[in-house]
């Protein structure tokens, strides 16, 4: 069968929530890529100032919050209507990014972030849903390919459009994604709801009987435990967004990227630098998706006939040596060839969970076990806001540290100047420049120690889904 066939046999709905997800990826990447040094970058870099630990629990807890209420949104979708809920879930998510930037203190930033979470999980389950029922077994394998493209598409323009911005205005960023999201509202016009099966429980009855599925789920001792093992996996794989930003900002010296596009390609270093021959964290993060976008199809081919325990291990592993180099280093060509390798790791192992899920679940249960598999991307977010968080702060924080080394040498300096003039002042106290000052409490402090804690969560994931195939399951996979 050739591609072109396959093409034509999606229906026009499949093509529209394709093109929904597009832009609904470009309006939260084009923000959440940028949102960790938002929340904890300097006043006058029109940061909030967090400390790392806020930054964690905020970042951690909501986005855990966002995976863990498809389960609920999901039956709310299906008794009320796939495009209804599309269209609260716009709602939401344009009048989120419009009403987040006038909050600044920890509680208001924290609130609007869950309330931007429901919107978001109102729309997870839908367009999923979606592809599903607008793909058959012939076309199910490409549709989702290209569903997941999509994703990466809207991952990497996201972030390269709101940057642009960035240093005009971080409320310009929200405003933006505002905007792409609003797209969607003219796109329902041509979404027609798939066929579904009618629900006609009320929504009590309807989120009564998720809890019971969870509870049937919970009591099967082997599932949980791969779930948790997997957990473990996303605990790595969203430091990406939680804690790279905020290292490469804080430690990286970007200069011979900004100097090379400044050289080459200026527009690059007029529209993704901080204007003082840095590049910004964020461009060199996204790469990421670049490279996914590049290669996943390559990847994909290669890892094909694999078993997907076997390339969810060795995808798992390369996912972990890659984002520990990340913040191994202060040499961004290191980091950009970390990154590659975390993202080859991520384009193996990342699809290959789902496959497996519906592997092991009981063959009566499998649409209730792959309907769950939610649970390790919601603890994930929650371990690794920890990470990012209360540990990044204790072993990697550039504010702490040279707060740390003011208190050290009994320096005076006031509190109430912005991080970046605080810095300032501390490296001119110490007859230092910003540099100089940066490699010195990099040399003193050690904060590329995080990846050892890094590099353990990853080895642990490979290990135990190792042991948990050869011991529970008893079996080869």
């Amino acid at each position: 069968m050739s591609l072109t066939s396959v093409f034509k046999k999606f229906p026009k709905t499949f093509w529209v929530a394709n093109t929904i997800e597009l832009f609904e990826r470009w309006a939260w990447y084009g923000f959440f890529m940028l949102f960790a040094n938002y929340l904890t970058g300097s006043s006058d870099a029109g940061g909030l100032e967090f400390t790392q630990a806020q930054k964690g629990m905020l970042m951690g807890i909501g986005t855990g919050i966002l995976y863990f209420l498809p389960v609920i949104t999901g039956s709310i979708a299906d008794r009320y209507g796939y495009k209804k809920v599309l269209f609260i879930a716009f709602i939401i998510y344009a009048s989120a990014f419009i009403l987040l930037p006038m909050f600044d203190t920890f509680t208001g930033v924290f609130i609007m972030y869950l309330y931007l979470a429901v919107g978001a999980a109102l729309f997870k389950p839908v367009i999923s849903a979606t592809i599903a029922k607008t793909t058959t077994d012939d076309t199910a394998s490409i549709g989702f390919g290209i569903f997941y493209m999509m994703v990466n598409i809207g991952a990497f323009f996201g972030p390269m459009v709101t940057l642009l911005f960035k240093n005009s205005s971080y409320d310009l960023v929200f405003y933006i994604s505002a905007g792409i999201v609003s797209i969607n509202f003219i796109l329902l016009l041509f979404y027609k709801e798939p066929d579904r099966k009618p629900n006609n429980d009320s929504l009590g009855t309807s989120i009564s009987n998720v809890f019971k599925n969870i509870g049937l789920v919970v009591v099967d001792f082997k599932f949980m435990i791969f779930l948790l093992i997997i957990a473990g996996f996303w605990t790595m794989y969203n430091q990406l967004f939680f804690t790279l930003p905020v290292f490469i900002a804080q430690w990286v010296d970007t200069s011979i990227v900004y100097d090379f596009f400044n050289h080459y390609l200026p527009f690059f270093s007029e529209n993704y630098s901080t204007h003082n021959g840095q590049m910004e964290a964020e461009f060199i993060t996204n790469f990421d998706a670049l490279f996914i976008i590049i290669f996943q199809i390559i990847v994909s081919t290669l890892v094909m006939k694999w078993k997907p325990l076997r390339t969810m291990m060795t995808g798992f592993l390369v996912c972990a040596i890659g984002m520990s180099l990340t913040l191994f280093t202060q040499n961004v060509l290191f980091t950009f060839a970390a990154i590659y390798i975390f993202a080859i790791g991520e384009m193996a192992g990342s699809p290959k969970i789902t496959e497996y899920i519906g592997r092991i679940a009981p063959a009566d249960k499998k649409a209730l076990y792959m309907g769950y598999s939610f649970i390790p991307v919601f603890l994930g977010n929650v371990f690794a806001g920890f990470i990012s968080g209360n540990v990044y702060q204790n072993m990697s924080d550039k504010t702490l540290f040279v707060k740390q080394e003011v208190a050290k040498r009994g320096l005076e300096i006031s509190e109430n100047l912005s991080q970046n003039e605080y810095f300032n002042k501390a490296a001119e106290s110490m007859n230092m420049n910003p540099m100089e000052l940066t490699n010195y409490l990099w040399t003193s402090y050690n904060p590329s120690k995080i990846w050892y804690i890094i590099l353990a969560i990853g080895l642990f994931s490979v290990v135990a889904l190792y042991f948990y195939d050869r011991l529970l399951l008893n079996k080869k996979a």
